[in-house]
């Protein structure tokens, strides 16, 4: 990082994340690029934790090929999810307060919770399932903190990856019989995504790198390269990229979401404040 303080930064970032205060300049046009980002992105959750707030896993950005090559980005990058930021939905069913804000998207994710370490990238589908003890639907909420939601790469990492809240539905237990057939499937599937049962988006599993299984391979690896000093580990929580285009939300809205060619439960969430 190029004459900047990261320290200062993350200090501004978690003031945004818990005020829902405006960055008026882009940590980028302050010399930050990828590598500067993470440092501010560990500073942040080194602050989040002095505060007691643990982190309990990752969330991915830019998990699609097509806007990989629009960014020149050689992977996808990712940011820390909380405690007090991950909700787990009692049934099909849930609400979320929404936090501080200023203009919020929801994005249907899978989530995967690993049951060990993944011990190297550049495996494939059925090969990381094995790590995994199982995986959801969820909702993610982002909000952006910079000016008509305009950021680069190295700004999405360094505000903690737009990250508010993670609503988790239902665990599918993933079974040593059935992964071969679960890879098939998260490759393959389709998502029907409804705003107060009016229909929004079709997504499908191949939006996640070609698999949302694929996707949390790919992670593991840009990890060990990248942060080997923070891996995945066993418990670790996993938000894999959003399955659609991301969608503005208001209080008062309920979405849903229903997977076809994945026997995953599916989810509602109703937004409150």
């Amino acid at each position: 990082m190029a004459e900047t303080d990261p320290s200062a930064i993350a200090r501004e970032m978690l003031h945004a994340f818990s005020t829902g205060n405006t960055v008026p300049a882009l940590p980028s046009s302050q010399g930050v690029d990828l590598a500067g980002g993470y440092v501010v992105e560990a500073e942040f959750a080194r602050l989040r934790r002095q505060s007691g707030r643990e982190t309990v896993g990752l969330k991915v950005g830019f998990a699609n090929k097509a806007v990989l090559r629009a960014l020149k980005l050689e992977t996808i990058v990712w940011a820390h999810m909380y405690e007090d930021t991950v909700h787990y939905a009692p049934g099909d069913a849930a609400e979320l307060v929404l936090p501080p804000h200023r203009a919020p998207k929801i994005e249907p994710e899978i989530v995967f919770k690993l049951k060990q370490p993944i011990p190297s990238g550049g495996l494939d589908g059925a090969a990381v399932l094995q790590h995994v003890e199982w995986l959801a639907i969820g909702f993610e909420i982002i909000d952006c903190p910079f000016p008509n939601w305009e950021f680069k790469p190295p700004d999405f990492v360094a505000a903690f990856g737009l990250h508010l809240a993670l609503v988790v539905g239902q665990p599918l237990p993933v079974e040593p019989n059935g992964i071969a057939a679960l890879a098939d499937a998260l490759a393959s599937f389709k998502l029907r995504v409804s705003r107060n049962d009016e229909f929004v988006e079709q997504g499908s599993g191949r939006n996640s790198l070609r698999s949302p299984a694929l996707c949390l391979a790919e992670l593991a690896g840009a990890v060990l390269r990248e942060t080997p000093q923070d891996p995945l580990a066993a418990g670790s929580l996993v938000s894999s990229g959003t399955l659609t285009t991301g969608h503005r939300i208001q209080r008062g809205e309920t979405w849903s979401v229903a997977a076809e060619g994945l026997p995953v439960p599916g989810l509602s969430l109703r937004l409150v404040g």
